[in-house]
């Protein structure tokens, strides 16, 4: 979950002018993030090796 002071800062770092467009992709990302953050710190992600392997998998 997002946090207001990160939200914050993200639109700081905004031009003056921006569209609604711009902002709701970066709060997606910044979600996105978080989320991933989250999933490693719970050790919720997948090694290397097996994500190499389901990648190969795609391909064939």
């Amino acid at each position: 979950m997002l946090n207001k002071a990160i939200v914050l800062d993200s639109i700081n770092k905004l031009p003056n002018s921006f569209s609604l467009d711009e902002i709701v992709e970066e709060l997606i990302l910044l979600n996105k993030i978080q989320t991933g953050m989250e999933q490693s710190k719970n050790n919720e992600v997948i090694k290397h090796d097996e994500m190499k392997n389901k990648v190969e998998k795609w391909f064939k």
